[in-house]
């Protein structure tokens, strides 16, 4: 008798859990309201190239910085690959402490100094430090590293939802922002002193930038050249990377939490013992940028994770400097499971033809699914 009741009552349960998800995935809007984002006048451009200017160096110096247990993996290699191709400053990848950074979703690289070495042989502090996302908002040593770096006259830019961490340590208080769209509302209710601004994909103010989703360090790292170098230098970069054009134009209504969205990430989790290990050959001389996007968008299917492989257990240097760790010593990988080579094709085509191979293999609501994670305009 009493098995029956917990039956009857786990039955019930269930079926009530059940009622309850079927109702709130039925309360989501069934789709984003997709327009056309608004023009920047011009006057604001100048303005936020103007407060983008070198405040201290003619070659400005830039670090960007990550803590060893959970940075986002293109946030931290995107801005590196790209500033460093352009080579208009000293760029220099950090992390908290000594080893490994583990980036998230993919990836696992050599930083080239902690901030102690930095701090060391800069006391004088960075032009400009780059914020990524991080696992953890109010690192203790990020939050202090930030101020102290703040106080030296570096501009900080949160890229993603590394506004969350810039804000954890109070530089976005009273400040225009924005961030990553499924991160605004936390923003928003943990900072409420900081004013969201819309349909912008970067956001500068008093010496802190912020930008959008994953993929907007891309016209962030642009303008930031741009106020470096110049336009012509901007677009000679934007060229080499697939983008002819950028500015901070944004549509935020086409990125929501949506009915697919939802039902897309319920599905493809549910479907965990179909979960596929892909693998990425590192070759010496891979572009980062290419790797990190096209490693974090394979990533994010809920049916796959990325894994790099190398006929070496060593580290493996990339185009520009980085060294990343293989997950795996192996000559070879299953060719069903194995992403195409990272070849010479420009960046923003990797994205691309990576965007493409998700849709071919798990359906266009899961190539949506990862393109509305990466905040990237399809």
């Amino acid at each position: 008798m009493n098995r029956r009741l917990l039956l009857r009552s786990g039955l019930a349960v269930a079926a009530l859990f059940g009622l309850v998800a079927g109702l709130w995935i039925l309360s989501l809007p069934p789709a984003s309201a997709v327009g056309t984002p608004p023009a920047i006048a011009r006057e604001e451009t100048e303005a936020a190239l103007a407060a983008l200017k070198p405040p201290k160096r003619v070659r400005p110096l830039i670090a960007i910085i990550g803590i060893n247990e959970g940075t986002e993996t293109t946030d931290y290699l995107m801005p590196y690959g790209i500033l460093r191709r352009a080579d208009v400053a000293d760029v220099m990848a950090l992390a908290t402490k000594p080893g490994p950074v583990t980036l998230y979703p993919a990836l696992q690289v050599e930083p080239q100094a902690t901030i102690a070495d930095f701090d060391a042989r800069h006391p004088e502090g960075a032009d400009y430090v780059i914020v990524p996302a991080m696992h953890r908002d109010d690192d203790p040593i990020i939050m202090q590293w930030l101020n102290g770096q703040q106080r030296k006259g570096a501009i900080v830019i949160g890229v993603c939802a590394g506004a969350k961490v810039v804000a954890a340590a109070g530089l976005l208080d009273g400040k225009r922002a924005t961030t990553h769209w499924y991160y605004l509302d936390e923003l928003r209710e943990k900072h409420p002193t900081v004013q969201y601004v819309a349909n912008r994909r970067l956001v500068v103010d008093q010496g802190v930038a912020t930008t959008t989703g994953i993929t907007a360090s891309m016209p962030m790292m642009l303008t930031l050249i741009e106020a470096i170098a110049g336009r012509d230098k901007a677009l000679a970069v934007g060229q080499d990377l697939g983008l002819a054009e950028w500015d901070a134009r944004h549509d935020s209504d086409a990125f929501k939490f949506t009915r697919p969205f939802a039902l897309t990430a319920i599905l493809n989790t549910l479907t965990f013992w179909n979960r596929e290990q892909l693998g990425i050959e590192l070759a010496p001389g891979v572009d980062e940028v290419s790797l990190a996007l096209v490693a974090d968008a394979w990533s994010r299917t809920y049916r796959s994770q990325t894994v790099t492989f190398a006929a070496t257990a060593n580290a493996v240097e990339t185009r520009n400097g980085i060294r990343v760790i293989p997950d795996q010593f192996a000559e070879s990988w299953p060719t069903a499971r194995r992403i195409l080579p990272i070849g010479n094709e420009r960046p923003a085509e990797a994205l691309d033809q990576a965007l493409t191979g998700i849709t071919a293999r798990y359906g266009m609501r899961t190539g949506d699914f990862v393109a509305m994670q990466l905040e990237y305009p399809r």
